[in-house]
Order: structure tokens, then C-alpha cells, then sequence
């Protein structure tokens, strides 16, 4: 007598090929390249036109206009420092409409012309990629501050 075949869990998510994991991690290299090199237009550009930004803070970037607008308001903050985004451990999650659901961890580093570095408070950020003319897009960002759990 043979033992019972058991069938495996069904997963809840589609399964991410290794062509998708290596394409959304060379969108976001560019992209973060992109902010960290401080092209304003460059890193707007990897949006979608109407493409949302909602920061930690609550304050919210509709659109690539706006996005441009409020980078520009904050760049005297980063003369003289070199700044790096650096995300890791990246879910990434194909939707049965074609969107790609990505949630990971970032930690940001600035690092002054003596060398030193100073890190910034991590965050987790949901995003919704899209295709447009073939091409990954962010259509909105979510950015939470991370922050202990209540005990």
C-alpha cells in the first residue's frame, strides 16, 4: 500500500520569476540613483504622470509636477553630503492586474566631505509598479517610519 499524496499549500501570491526579481531591482537602482545624484526630472520621470508620493510625515506628491516642486524645496538640505538609499529584503508581489505590489525595507546615508557618515531613520515602503509602454513605473509610494511595537 502506498502512503497518501499529500497536496502542497496553494500559494496566496503569484510566484515571482527570476526575470521579474531582476527587472524591479534594476528599477529601483536607477531610480534611486536617479534621487541620490539629485536629478530631480530623472527620478519624476520613473513615475506615472499621476504617480503618488506619501511621505511618513502625512504630506502627500500627486503628481510629477509636484514631485519636482517639492524636491526642488528641498535640495539646499543636501548641499555638500552625498546621499544613499539603500533598500533590502523586497516582497515583491505580482497582481492579477498586471501591477506589481513591492514592500521592503530602506535605510538612507549621508556621508560629509570628511568621511563621515550619518544614517537617517529606517523606513518600510509599499509601492505599486506598473507597466508603461513596456517599461516599470511607480504609480504610488507609501512611506511609513519604522517605530518599535507597542509592547
Amino acid at each position: 500500500m502506498g502512503h497518501p499524496v499529500q497536496q502542497a499549500d496553494q500559494p496566496t501570491t503569484r510566484q515571482v520569476t527570476g526575470d521579474l526579481y531582476a527587472e524591479v531591482q534594476t528599477f529601483f537602482a536607477r531610480q534611486m540613483r536617479c534621487v541620490d545624484a539629485l536629478d530631480i526630472e530623472g527620478f519624476a520621470a520613473t513615475f506615472t504622470e499621476d504617480g503618488v508620493v506619501v511621505h511618513a510625515s502625512g504630506d502627500r506628491a500627486e503628481g510629477r509636477a509636484a514631485m519636482i516642486a517639492g524636491m526642488r524645496a528641498n535640495l539646499p538640505r543636501y548641499q555638500g553630503i552625498a546621499v544613499r538609499h539603500w533598500f533590502d529584503k523586497l516582497l515583491i508581489e505580482p497582481q492579477e492586474d498586471g501591477s506589481v505590489h513591492v514592500s521592503y525595507y530602506t535605510l538612507v546615508t549621508q556621508v560629509n566631505r570628511e568621511g563621515q557618515v550619518a544614517f537617517q531613520p529606517t523606513f518600510t515602503v509599499d509601492d505599486v509598479l506598473v507597466r508603461v509602454d513596456g517599461e516599470l513605473r511607480t504609480r504610488s509610494r507609501v512611506i511609513h517610519r519604522d517605530t518599535p511595537a507597542a509592547s
